[in-house]
C-alpha cells in the first residue's frame, strides 16, 4: 500500500462529548473523516447521553480547554474551526479569547438545548455568545429555538426566518444558516449575510432518527471552508451531507437514533 505524502486539510471541533455518538464530538470527528479532513479535537464538556435524553454534563476546566487547543493549533495548525457545545460563560469567553487569535475561519453552531430538550447552555452564558462569540463567527448556524433563545424572535413561517437572520447577523457573524426544518413543509435553510440570500430546500424524509443533525451541519460545513470552498458552496455541499445523513438515519435505544454519518460510503460502495 502506498504512504500518503499529503496532508488533509485541517478541522478542529471545541464542543462537548456525547456518549451516545450521535452528536458532539463523536458527531463532528466521524462527520470530517466522511468528507475527507483531519478532524482534532477540544473537549469542554462530558455529558451521560442515550437516545432518550441527557442524564448528566460535566463541564472541563478552563486550563484543560485552554490547554487542548494550544497543544492542537501552535503544533498541527488548522484550517477551519467549529464550535459546539460550551456551557458555560467563562467557557464561552476563554474559547473566544483563543478563536480571536487564530487566522481561519470559525462556524459557530451556539448549542442551546439537546435534540430532547435538555438545556446544554447555561442561561448566564447568553450574553457571552452574542457579545464575544459570535462577532467571531465566519458562520453562524443556529435552529430557530436557538434563534429565539439568543434574538428574543419567533419564527413561525418562512418569510420569519429574514427577520431572525437579521436578529442574528446583528451580533457580528459575517454569514447566517437560519435552519428552519422545524417549520411545517419542506424542509428549507436561509444562508445570508445580509446581501446575499440563498434558500437551501430538501425533500422531508420520514424518519425520526435525526440526532445529531445540527453538529454534523456545522462540521460538513467547517470541512468545506477548510478545503477552501466558499460560504455558500460550503453551505450547500453540507446541506446535501446532512441531508443524505438524515435519510439513512437508524434507530438506536428506545428514543431518537443518529444521523448516518457513513452513508456516501455505503452508498457509493
Amino acid at each position: 500500500m502506498p504512504i500518503r505524502t499529503a496532508v488533509p486539510p485541517r478541522v478542529l471541533t471545541v464542543a462537548g462529548s456525547d456518549s451516545g455518538g450521535g452528536a458532539g464530538i463523536q458527531a463532528d470527528l466521524k462527520t470530517m473523516l466522511a468528507l475527507g479532513v483531519h478532524g482534532m479535537s477540544v473537549l469542554t464538556a462530558v455529558t451521560a447521553q442515550n437516545s432518550v435524553g441527557v442524564q448528566g454534563a460535566w463541564e472541563l476546566p478552563v486550563e484543560a480547554v485552554r490547554a487542548q487547543y494550544r497543544s492542537v493549533v501552535d503544533d498541527i495548525g488548522v484550517q477551519a474551526v467549529k464550535t459546539g457545545m460550551l456551557s458555560s460563560a467563562v467557557l464561552v469567553e476563554t474559547v473566544a479569547a483563543l478563536l480571536a487569535d487564530t487566522d481561519a475561519p470559525v462556524v459557530v453552531d451556539p448549542v442551546g438545548v439537546s435534540k430532547h430538550g435538555d438545556p446544554l447552555l447555561a442561561a448566564e452564558a447568553l450574553d457571552s455568545v452574542r457579545t464575544k462569540l459570535l462577532p467571531l463567527a465566519t458562520v453562524a448556524t443556529p435552529n430557530l429555538d436557538e434563534v429565539a433563545q439568543l434574538t428574543g424572535i419567533t419564527v413561525t413561517d418562512e418569510p420569519g426566518m429574514r427577520g431572525a437572520a437579521a436578529g442574528m447577523l446583528a451580533f457580528g457573524p459575517r454569514w447566517v444558516v437560519i435552519k428552519g426544518g422545524h417549520l411545517p413543509g419542506e424542509p428549507v435553510d436561509l444562508l445570508t449575510d445580509g446581501d446575499e440570500e440563498h434558500w437551501l430546500r430538501a425533500p422531508r424524509h420520514d424518519n425520526r432518527h435525526t440526532h445529531g443533525t445540527g453538529c454534523t451541519l456545522a462540521s460538513a460545513i467547517a470541512s468545506g471552508l477548510a478545503r477552501g470552498e466558499d460560504v455558500p458552496a460550503a453551505v450547500r455541499a453540507a446541506k446535501e451531507y446532512v441531508t443524505g445523513a438524515i435519510a439513512a438515519g437508524f434507530p438506536l435505544g428506545g428514543g431518537i437514533g443518529p444521523v448516518d454519518h457513513g452513508w456516501l460510503t455505503r452508498t457509493s460502495g
